[in-house]
């Protein structure tokens, strides 16, 4: 290359490597999407008491995720720091990216608060009381107001009940408005402290329905509860908490794991043999505590699915016919009893 000519492939190789890395730079930049929620080592304090104590959780876009614990758990100072109504004593909370603390206005245009039983006039009906408060989140026209209320409506299943009377509404029908109005600013994080306390099977069961349908759509919820079985058929994913701290989180399957003692309690009914069943049983490292009740033994086992799916295997090898096997599962109730007591005195 001649002295002063220009470095053709030099220059070239460098506007390639340029426009490599501003395409992966946007790139990244599109695909990244920070949670929902994300809490990072957050305490709340009371005077002397401790509510939340070093409280770390995510929880992605998209889901319905569920917040459970007994009274006293730090369900409800955990939300009131999420909706901006306390400062913690330390702490991070991000809300889509935002820093709660740093920019409360950008953060309560995000955030759909639902408190545990929020109060509704009697003398308003749906519609109005709708109205009101979308005029309170400065929902532009009359008219635009109305299209608002009226999506709202549809989208918890109370539109036939638009003209009737707040008093007059069922305790489920009045949660329901009460979501309708939480969703009205379109918030993208709902916060739901409690929403099914009280109700009957169903209207858990329309409710359930309604956040399906939000999460759907695209809204993250964030929804408490005191009762474990309540959230697992409402939520995709859940976390649990007692005294302040957070003791699980997962799906339902994972926290069961993560709560429970990993042994299983299992039953075989054999058609036959019952003795050489359980001598075999009795000579398998895993399983303790074996009894014979009647047709049934009853034994306890401490391997995975995977164990006991060769367990069974084995078995039927070993020539043992059965009747039935099957593993005896505590109650979501139990557990979250069982979780309680046992970190009452820690």
């Amino acid at each position: 290359m001649e002295e002063g000519e220009p470095n053709n492939f030099s220059s070239g190789f460098k506007i390639e490597l340029s426009h490599l890395r501003t395409t992966k730079y946007e790139e990244l930049l599109m695909n990244f999407h920070p949670p929902a929620i994300e809490i990072r080592s957050l305490r709340v304090d009371y005077g002397d008491f401790l509510a939340v104590d070093d409280l770390s959780l995510t929880v992605p876009r998209g889901e319905v995720f569920g917040l459970v614990g007994p009274n006293g758990a730090g369900k409800t100072s955990t939300f009131r720091v999420l909706t901006t109504l306390m400062e913690p004593t330390y702490g991070e909370v991000l809300l889509d990216g935002v820093d709660v603390l740093e920019d409360l206005e950008t953060a309560r245009r995000i955030i759909g608060y639902m408190p545990d039983l929020a109060p509704v006039p009697s003398d308003l009906k749906v519609w109005e009381f709708l109205d009101f408060h979308a005029a309170a989140y400065g929902i532009g026209s009359r008219a635009s107001r109305r299209e608002r209320v009226a999506e709202c409506l549809e989208e918890v299943a109370l539109t036939d009940q638009c003209e009737k009377w707040c008093g007059e509404l069922s305790r489920g029908q009045t949660q329901r408005v009460v979501l309708a109005k939480t969703l009205l600013h379109r918030p993208r994080v709902l916060i739901l402290d409690e929403p099914a306390s009280g109700l009957d099977p169903l209207a858990r069961r329309d409710l359930r329905n309604a956040l399906r349908r939000l999460a759907d759509g695209g809204a993250t919820v964030f929804v408490s509860s005191h009762i474990l079985s309540e959230l697992a058929e409402m939520c995709s994913s859940l976390c649990v908490m007692n005294r302040g701290r957070l003791l699980a989180a997962g799906t339902v399957d994972q926290v069961r794991h993560q709560l429970c003692d990993t042994r299983r309690l299992l039953t075989l009914t054999p058609l036959s043999h019952h003795s050489e069943a359980a001598a075999w049983l009795s000579s398998q490292a895993a399983v303790h505590e074996l009894r014979i009740e009647g047709q049934q033994i009853i034994f306890g086992f401490g391997a995975d699915d995977h164990a006991q799916a060769d367990l069974l295997e084995g078995l039927i090898r070993h020539g043992i016919r059965i009747r039935s096997f099957e593993e005896k599962r505590s109650s979501f109730e139990d557990i979250l009893v069982e979780v309680a007591q046992n970190n009452r005195t820690r």
